[in-house]
């Protein structure tokens, strides 16, 4: 891993998870247009990683752009990112997701789904918080989605339901924008804010395996994330989600003994599931 400081320091630093994929690379290559923006891509595949931060290099200019490999379904990874991190870090932005057809498991024995999609944005923000809190103001975007619901606290690794992608990534979507509001809470007197929005109807090969298409350019839809990243509402605002840049309330997150519980779930994960 490289990890070297920006040689401006003014720069902000931003990380971008799910950076190989339609929305998430648009989402680094808006950030990296910004000169003093530093931006750095986690992905699984160092190939197409390597081959992402070149086209971002390339078409914007700027040569502060680099990337980290990390499988986001597994703690071990993203916490040997964090630990190797150096330097300050601005603004976390979980994007990573998967929507596999048939039901698979992390080598821990984890849903694959809920692991990527759910406890890897739970382990990024948790694994970061020290550095973002070192760096503040900071803040956490959570790349959710308009399409969520169907959770089920007492089965999220879909062992008792029948599998099925579609409700898998609806709950996953559900559990983000409810973390959301958990993090906000407890990371609000860190300076660090926590927001989350829906990106856009973006044809990719994570809704293609939902079924859909997709109306919207992936720059369309990195536009809304983005703007919580690099705008003054991002910081001001906290445990708050956005569709196309306006706030809607969030019928998810009225439930705060659902959030708790869910959050104090993820944390059981961290502490007895998985392989660190």
């Amino acid at each position: 891993m490289s990890n070297k400081q920006s040689d401006n320091g003014t720069s902000r630093v931003f990380l971008v998870t799910g950076s190989t994929g339609a929305i998430g690379e648009a989402i680094a290559r808006q950030l990296a247009s910004v000169e003093d923006h530093e931006v750095v891509l986690v992905g699984r595949n160092e190939s197409r990683t390597r081959q992402t931060v070149s086209e971002i290099i390339r078409t914007t200019g700027n040569e502060r752009v680099r990337h980290e490999l990390a499988d986001l379904s597994r703690q071990a990874d993203i916490q040997a990112l964090a630990d190797w991190w150096q330097g300050p870090l601005h603004v976390l932005i979980n994007n990573a997701g998967v929507t596999p057809r048939t039901r698979r498991e992390t080598p821990e024995g984890i849903e694959l789904q809920f692991a990527t999609n759910v406890l890897g944005y739970f382990w990024m923000t948790k694994a970061f918080q020290d550095v973002l809190a070192k760096s503040a103001p900071a803040r956490v975007v959570f790349v959710a989605s308009y399409w969520a619901g169907d959770l089920d606290l007492n089965d999220l690794e879909f062992r008792r339901r029948r599998y099925n992608n579609n409700r898998a990534y609806r709950q996953s979507k559900q559990a983000d924008r409810m973390l959301t509001a958990a993090f906000a809470e407890r990371l609000k007197s860190h300076g660090i804010s926590v927001n989350a929005c829906h990106p856009g109807d973006v044809n990719s090969r994570l809704s293609n395996n939902l079924g859909f298409g997709g109306h919207e350019s992936p720059d369309e839809g990195a536009d809304t994330p983005v703007w919580l990243a690099t705008e003054e509402i991002g910081q001001k605002v906290t445990g708050k989600y956005f569709e196309h840049r306006q706030e809607i309330l969030d019928r998810f997150t009225q439930d705060r003994a659902a959030v708790e519980a869910l959050f104090q779930k993820c944390l059981d994960y961290s502490n007895t599931r998985a392989n660190v």
